[in-house]
């Protein structure tokens, strides 16, 4: 199978959430040679796409127009190495976390602070994602994506990708790019990152006093065990809100007031604010309206509690931004791409 074509798809399987969700058709791709043609079909109809991973990070507020495309795309494997750096190749259909498990399998490190992250390679660089003090923006050698305007493949160097902080080019320019493969840029040996919230004490209970990449993947996915629920248990996208970056003067006046509001310097003039802080001390962890709650685990996690629609955990999301508005005068921006949100 290099394309398979499906009519009336059902994505209720297809995204994390377990919302339910249909599209006209799902296209699945795992040969990046069949994408000029399949976008050229799409044009020819005037149909509008979207890209589809495992369905971590997005919200079916209502059923998706047009086409479903999710590049199957596999394959990891090492392409060279030099400055001290080994260059590595993944496909965008391979799991994110299988491929922190394949580096540190073969004595590279540098992503084990990304484990558990769920999602596919390809979805990784969309958001740029990062965890415990680690982004992924760090390791990228290059991006391997499809212009769907101009009908070409392409091979993007880490300049020309926009990265900032859970943000790309590619998040930035939807409907242009369809990623295709990662190169990553691992190191054999560095330094690990330990300093992050709470990471260093779960080193230090495990009696870690040296820790490698290995430990510090363990307790990665320990603390994130703990501390966020799982997928297949209760339907999440994981982090639902963005982390805020406020001017300085704002964090100072709010922390004025909260002086335990955890905060991280975010360049000269911005600070970076706990949007988990701000959610639980508006009163709405464990808060639920139907189906659609907040998490009693991790008040930065919506989840489903069985029944609930998207349209459902957009109106609990809204009121979380609503009453975070009026508590701190922080405004909560949300990680996941929401569709069908009319």
């Amino acid at each position: 199978m290099s394309l398979h074509l499906e009519h009336d798809a059902d994505l209720t399987a297809l995204n994390t959430f377990g919302v339910p969700a249909r599209a006209a058709m799902l296209a699945r791709v795992d040969d990046a040679g069949e994408l000029p043609g399949l976008f050229a079909a799409i044009a020819g109809q005037g149909l509008p796409w979207l890209a589809l991973g495992q369905g971590s990070n997005l919200l079916f507020a209502g059923d998706p127009q047009g086409i479903v495309v999710q590049p199957v795309l596999a394959g990891i494997a090492v392409t060279g190495e030099s400055g001290g750096r080994v260059r590595v190749r993944a496909g965008a259909g391979e799991s994110w976390h299988g491929l922190v498990e394949w580096t540190l399998a073969h004595d590279l490190c540098g992503l084990e602070n990304l484990a558990l992250i769920p999602g596919t390679v390809g979805a990784a660089p969309v958001q740029n994602i990062g965890a415990y003090g680690v982004e992924l923006a760090a390791f990228i050698g290059a991006v391997e994506a499809f212009d769907v305007g101009a009908g070409v493949l392409c091979r993007l160097e880490p300049g020309d990708c926009g990265f900032a902080y859970r943000d790309s080019r590619f998040k930035r320019e939807p409907g242009r790019w369809l990623i295709t493969a990662v190169e990553l840029d691992l190191p054999r040996d560095a330094e690990p990152v330990t300093g992050y919230a709470g990471l260093g004490a779960e080193l230090a209970a495990a009696g870690v006093t040296r820790p490698d990449a290995r430990a510090v993947f363990e307790a990665v996915c320990a603390l994130r065990r703990r501390k966020l629920p799982d997928p297949a248990r209760i339907g999440n996208a994981g982090s639902f809100f963005k982390n805020p970056v406020v001017p300085a003067l704002q964090a100072a006046f709010v922390r004025d007031h909260h002086p335990d509001l955890p905060c991280w310097p975010a360049g000269a003039e911005h600070v970076k604010l706990s949007a988990a802080w701000l959610i639980e001390h508006s009163g709405l962890k464990g808060h639920r309206i139907g189906d659609a709650g907040v998490s009693d685990r991790h008040a930065l996690v919506l989840v489903n509690h069985g029944g609930a629609t998207g349209a459902q955990l957009l109106a609990l999301a809204r009121h979380v931004q609503d009453t975070v508005q009026a508590r701190f005068g922080v405004a909560l921006e949300p990680e996941p791409v929401i569709i069908g949100a009319g």
